[in-house]
Parts: structure tokens; C-alpha cells; sequence
């Protein structure tokens, strides 16, 4: 078994201005921390990898990759209603994150037993034609498109642990039985982006292949154990064929934007479990994305939390 991870500038280059939550230290806060448990010297280190403007629009509409561009140019203004400003280099910077996840499910596909991790991925608020929520290419969708057409899957598993819903990945498949979508999230009536009802299961043919796990502001890791045997009883009774996991830490409390109060445990517990259902269904094959996370110390931990859990 092999665990490899995605480091480099080019993905430190996806991140806003230096009041922004989503700043421009993330990813070497995470470095800092995987360094000083040693835990580089035991993966193997894999360069950013740019994504083509036809692999974007496996998910994305060509006018809204266009508009990425136009604005990338100058970077002023906003790509959505004041959550996601436009930045210098924007367009090639969230470029290298969604390219780095489809570099990582070919290296997983094709190699034996691989494990994947991207730190700064799982951008999972962006609709097709749209951004929101700090997301300007929604990686996650583009994954789960190219799985479906260059790979023919039809069992491709979600799993979120973000504080936040997973909307843009969500409605974009709401009526798609291929994919398994499992979200475990703050409540939408006390955070962003306000969805993700338990009732929200799927429609048509899809009906009943998404479970939205709401939970209530202040949940710990005793309440996150609670509910934890559905969302394992709802995977293996689908027996997926890859799991893409969004490892968000913004569920870690002392998040300055979110309210539910695990603790890193939590990021070692679901890896464990999720490897061992990859395992078992999946030959091994489980890409893990960094997704939110703005305490910077909780971002750390809780990334490097997986990564060793991957290793181990």
C-alpha cells in the first residue's frame, strides 16, 4: 500500500487575500505540521498537475470557464456575491487543484493499493456554471464526471465531513444514481450555504442514493459516533467502486466560521473506516481532498490526521 500526496506552489497559489478566510497559508501550515511528524519522509510527494480547459468542462460550462479566465486576467471583482473575489493567476491556480485530482484517480485506478491526498481540493460550493462559498472550479464534480465517462463507473462514493454542505456536488448530481452521496454537515438553518435536509435524498432514479446528515451546532465527537454507523451501514450496503472523501476541517472546534466541536479524531476515525471500506469494495482505491478549514492549527492536525490514518 502506497499513500501519495499532491505538494507544490502551484496548489499554495488557490487562496484569497490575507483578511480572507481562505488565506494564503493553508496549505504550508499543513506542510509545517506533516514535516514535523515526519510524516513526509513516508509518502511519496507528487507535483500539482495543470487540468486542460476540456477537462474542465467535464462539469463546468464553457461561458463560466471563459468568465474565469476573462477575470483571472485582471483579478478585481467578485465571481459571486461577495464570498469568492477574483484574483491574478485565479484561472491556472484552480486549474492545478482540479488537475492534481484527476492525475490522483488515474495514479489510484492504475496503480495497486494507492491511496491519494490533496490538501487544497475539494472545493465543493461551485455549481457548473458558477462560483460560491469560496470555490471557483468545483474539483470534486469534475472527478466524479470523468469517473463516470473516461472510466464507466457507476458506484462512485462521496463522502463529506466538512462543517459545510456540499451543495455545488450535491444538486449537480441530485438526479444521478451513480453517485453515492454522503454528507455529514452543520445544519443549514445556522450555517452556509442553508441545505442539506435529511430529506433531501435524491430525485428520480436517484431517489434514496444521498444521505444528508445535518448536525446540531456544538456537536462533538460523541455525537459524530452516534450517527456514524448509518453513513457505514449506507456505503457498504452500495458497495462502491472508488471513494472520494472531503476531509473539510472547518467540523474542528475553535473554527472562526462554523459552530460543531470535534476534535482531529474524528478525520482519524472516518479515514480508518473509509480505508477500510475501499479495501474492501473498492481495491483499495480512496482520494481524500483537504476542503475547508480557517483555524489554521485545527487545519493542520486535522489534514496530517489523515494522512496518517491513510498510512497506517
Amino acid at each position: 500500500m502506497k499513500v501519495e500526496l499532491y505538494f507544490g506552489e502551484s496548489l499554495g497559489r488557490y487562496s484569497f487575500r490575507t483578511d480572507h478566510p481562505f488565506g494564503p497559508d493553508r496549505l504550508h501550515s499543513f506542510w509545517r505540521e506533516t514535516v514535523k511528524q515526519g510524516l513526509n519522509r513516508r509518502v511519496k510527494i507528487r507535483e500539482p498537475v495543470l487540468c486542460s480547459e476540456e477537462g474542465l468542462a467535464n462539469f463546468h460550462t464553457i461561458s463560466y470557464i471563459d468568465r474565469v479566465k476573462e477575470l483571472s486576467k485582471t483579478g478585481t471583482g467578485y465571481l459571486d456575491g461577495g464570498d469568492t473575489p477574483a484574483f491574478p493567476g485565479m484561472f491556472e491556480a484552480a486549474s492545478f487543484v482540479v488537475g492534481s485530482g484527476l492525475d490522483g484517480i488515474s495514479q489510484a485506478l492504475c496503480g495497486s493499493n494507492i491511496k491519494i491526498f490533496i490538501p487544497i481540493a475539494g472545493l465543493h460550493h461551485a455549481r457548473r456554471d458558477q462560483a460560491a462559498g469560496f470555490c471557483v472550479f468545483n474539483d470534486c464534480g469534475v472527478l466524479i464526471e470523468t469517473l463516470k465517462k473516461k472510466y464507466s463507473m457507476q458506484k462512485i462514493a462521496y463522502v463529506d465531513i466538512d462543517a459545510h454542505h456540499g451543495d455545488g456536488v450535491f444538486y449537480a448530481f441530485e438526479e444521478d444514481p451513480a453517485l453515492i452521496f454522503i454528507d455529514i454537515h452543520e445544519d443549514g438553518r445556522f450555517l452556509y450555504p442553508g441545505t442539506g435536509f435529511a430529506n433531501e435524498t435524491g430525485r428520480g432514479k436517484a431517489k434514496g442514493s444521498k444521505l444528508n446528515i445535518p448536525m446540531a451546532p456544538g456537536s462533538d465527537d460523541a455525537a459524530f459516533q452516534l450517527i456514524w454507523p448509518e453513513v457505514e451501514d449506507f456505503l457498504r450496503d452500495r458497495k462502491p467502486e472508488i471513494i472520494l472523501f472531503q476531509a473539510g476541517a472547518d467540523c474542528i472546534a475553535g473554527d472562526p466560521i462554523t459552530h460543531l466541536k470535534y476534535s482531529p479524531q474524528v478525520h482519524t476515525f472516518v479515514t480508518k473506516r473509509l480505508c477500510a471500506i475501499a479495501d474492501e469494495y473498492c481495491k483499495g482505491r480512496i482520494l481524500a481532498m483537504g476542503g475547508g478549514g480557517y483555524n489554521l492549527t485545527n487545519l493542520a492536525l486535522a489534514w496530517n490526521s489523515v494522512l496518517e490514518a491513510m498510512l497506517e
